[in-house]
């Protein structure tokens, strides 16, 4: 009998588990047909805007691991930033190749006359030196950081482009300051020199004496000097600030600030470049006479003449006020 109503007992719960396991099978059919709970990265992106992780970094915005917005960045940095820095300069170098190789150096129709005038004096050419030499340093490192897998890293291998970036970083990041205190210093001692005024639309009209034989008058500065002045103090303002919030990331910004600012100073960069090699080309062979003008400071009286006739004029009288001699007393014999 013991034995009997062990059995039924048995059964009896083998009955029970039978009906329960039909009963939930339902639900169990459900969740497999839902799939797992977890989730895959898009949806992720979809519902969070963002995927994020845990640390113990204070700052909470170091835990964000992937969004959106980075893909965009890495799109524009591998594949539109390349195009647009190799359109801007390489196009830059064919236009002044083809330029040069029709007009070619803009001579001095009089000829030297032995006399100079000053034209910068020491701090002038001081700035401006400084000023350019960081900029080629900075503009060769900051296109390295474009270019330098693709067209550096083959030719000199990895161990060689791994040290040579190392010293461009620290390059471009230290020679920053220099730049930037010269870009304000360029922006000071020349402004009331390149405020736009209507001589400047008259020597545009002519050319400005690199398109056609005309010399169109012009004061200290002309059009195209005074569009040089502009680009490198609001190019430089530019890339200074970008730069800036990208050396001290966070201060004030966000992820997408610096995605931002990372973009604003590839572009103005790269144009800034493309611009400085037609600056670069005018004051070295494309114009007889003007590298003089940073060189010694002084240039030849038939060069200020021809140029920038409006200003050799002021100079010659106010020689003339201070010395009241004849207007040849403004320059000195060229050594």
């Amino acid at each position: 009998m013991t034995t009997f109503a062990a059995k039924l007992r048995f059964f009896a719960g083998a009955l029970l588990f039978m009906t329960l396991a039909i009963v939930s099978s339902p639900s169990v059919a459900q969740q497999a047909q839902d799939g797992p709970a977890a989730v895959t990265e898009e949806q992720l992106l979809e519902q969070l805007g963002r995927i994020e992780g845990r640390g113990t970094i204070p700052d909470a915005r170091s835990y964000v691991l992937e969004q959106p917005a980075g893909r965009d960045w890495r799109a524009f940095h591998q594949g539109t930033l390349p195009w647009i820095g190799a359109i801007a300069i390489l196009g830059m170098l064919a236009i002044l190749v083809i330029f040069y190789l029709w007009r070619g150096m803009v001579k001095l129709e009089s000829g030297r006359s032995g006399r100079t005038v000053v034209r910068f004096n020491a701090f002038e050419r001081f700035v401006h030196w400084m000023t350019a030499t960081c900029f080629i340093i900075l503009g060769i490192s900051g296109l390295n950081i474009t270019f330098g897998k693709s067209v550096l890293l083959p030719l000199i291998g990895p161990e060689a482009f791994s040290s040579w970036s190392v010293l461009a970083k620290a390059s471009h990041n230290y020679l920053s300051f220099p730049f930037t205190i010269g870009v304000v210093l360029i922006f000071l001692i020349w402004i009331a020199g390149n405020i736009p005024n209507r001589v400047d639309v008259e020597w545009l009209k002519r050319g400005g004496g690199i398109v056609g034989d005309e010399h169109p008058p012009a004061y200290r500065f002309n059009a195209g000097q005074k569009a040089i002045y502009w680009i490198v103090v609001l190019g430089g303002a530019a890339v200074a600030i970008s730069g800036y919030m990208l050396m001290f990331p966070f201060y004030g910004t966000g992820i997408a600030d610096m995605q931002t600012a990372q973009m604003v100073h590839a572009i103005v960069s790269v144009l800034f470049v493309a611009v400085m090699l037609a600056h670069i080309y005018i004051g070295t062979i494309g114009m007889e006479g003007a590298f003089e003008a940073m060189g010694s400071g002084t240039v030849d009286v038939n060069w200020a003449n021809e140029h920038h006739s409006l200003w050799f004029a002021e100079q010659t009288k106010q020689a003339q006020a201070k010395s009241n001699t004849a207007p040849s007393a403004l320059s000195t014999p060229a050594e």
